[in-house]
């Protein structure tokens, strides 16, 4: 691989952000470790500020599209999306249940944000009130999402749409550039505390689990497609395979989406419903991210002695799954806009954000990987439901999803 390709990559630079915030937690000043420990605070904050502000102008136009796009098609295929990313997460929560009692259990007191009094405190601190609480986000884009698949206004609907795409440039070029220096922070001070080799070590079992669960989860999607649509689900997962190992490592859903189209062909789809179903999900169904975000994230809670009780983790899968139809096409994305639900729902810390970011870029492509792959059984079973055959006109809109030239450039290679 090319090393400027490799270079850029983000997975490349949290990577490296973490060897040297271990390498240098041995002999690192305290004074040089308290600048990165001021910038994490600095960049914690503007986190919790932004997060409300990312989740109404994610969230408000994906939900009012769904009046303005394909009309049935796009709301079946994204309660599809959405579905399979909650099946996802309530299986994730039923084997951290299950099984993090004896995988972890030598690490259940494992503090992550052990942090003695009077060291390495940040010298300055700058609070950053957010503009509105993370629910009052979440409903306010409910409420005016939904208000606006019946008041029919492009100016509205063009000004949520614009908001949409400051937001992902601010994600894209401020805070995914600034992701490996808040990685190498928190590194920098879990290893000056002494609970880094722990921390690591059960890290390192859930990361495994993570890609284990995810073929686990693609044989189900498969399965119940398959039932589903009368076919062969191991034939078809086998037929997808080229489109795992190809977001893989690529790490991208979108730059998979022509070999995934061509995947779904094999499998018997229809021209028009895989032009449509796959660019579609390859932005909203994320179930393999869902997957990712909630071993991980229970993990840390079991680490922590934080409580796991049902009520709490449906509550927020529920929440995450509408996140993860919404989330924004860019590397981290989903774990970014995770974000707010991760410190509102189950009461992360900065700290905790922190080492969920890292543990869910170092397995960003298997999660990418699943999700494509599982877009493959969506389109199996909308082609069912369709009959093979969406019609063109009922795709009127699509420039609203961002659709029309990846569909475009998808017919002509056909």
């Amino acid at each position: 691989m090319d090393f400027k390709r490799l270079s850029s990559s983000l997975l490349f630079r949290i990577v490296v952000a973490i060897i040297l915030g271990i390498v240098c937690s041995f002999f690192f000043p305290v004074p040089l470790a308290r600048v990165f420990v001021t910038f994490n605070g600095l960049f914690g904050n503007f986190l919790s500020f932004f997060v409300p502000v990312l989740i109404f102008a994610l969230i408000t136009p994906a939900i009012a599209g769904l009046g303005r796009g394909a009309g049935k098609w796009l709301a079946i295929t994204t309660g599809i999306a959405y579905g399979s990313a909650l099946v996802s997460g309530l299986i994730a929560w039923g084997v951290a249940t299950a099984l993090y009692p004896t995988l972890l259990a030598g690490h259940a007191k494992v503090t992550v944000s052990d942090i003695e009094e009077g060291a390495l405190q940040p010298f300055i601190k700058v609070d950053m009130p957010a503009p509105m609480e993370v629910m009052t986000a979440l409903i306010l884009a409910f409420v005016v999402g939904v208000a606006m698949t019946s008041v029919k206004s492009d100016t509205l609907y063009g000004g949520v749409a614009d908001l949409r795409r400051v937001v992902m440039k601010v994600i894209s070029s401020f805070i995914v550039p600034l992701l490996p220096i808040y990685i190498f922070g928190m590194f920098l001070s879990l290893g000056m505390n002494g609970n880094l080799v722990d921390t690591l070590s059960a890290f390192a079992k859930v990361l495994v689990l993570a890609i284990c669960m995810s073929f686990v989860l693609l044989l189900l999607q498969f399965t119940a497609a398959g039932s589903i649509a009368g076919k062969n689900p191991l034939r078809a997962l086998k037929n997808m395979m080229p489109a795992y190992f190809t977001a893989l490592g690529t790490s991208s859903s979108a730059a998979t989406i022509p070999l995934t189209y061509e995947c779904a062909r094999k499998n018997g789809i229809s021209k028009s419903v895989a032009g449509f179903v796959i660019p579609l999900c390859a932005t909203i169904h994320l179930s393999g991210s869902m997957m990712k975000i909630t071993l991980f994230a229970f993990a840390i809670m079991f680490m922590d002695g934080m409580d796991i009780p049902l009520g709490t983790a449906v509550g927020f899968i529920l929440m995450l799954g509408v996140t993860m139809v919404a989330a924004p096409g860019v590397p981290g994305g989903a774990i970014m806009a995770a974000v707010g639900l991760l410190s509102s729902s189950l009461g992360f810390n900065d700290d905790q954000v922190a080492l969920m970011i890292a543990a869910y870029i170092a397995i960003d492509s298997f999660g990418t990987a699943c999700n494509v792959t599982g877009d493959g059984a969506i389109a199996m079973v909308v082609d069912k439901f369709a009959k093979g055959n969406i019609e063109r006109s009922e795709l009127d809109d699509e420039d609203d999803l961002g659709l029309a030239a990846a569909i475009s450039g998808l017919d002509e290679q056909d």
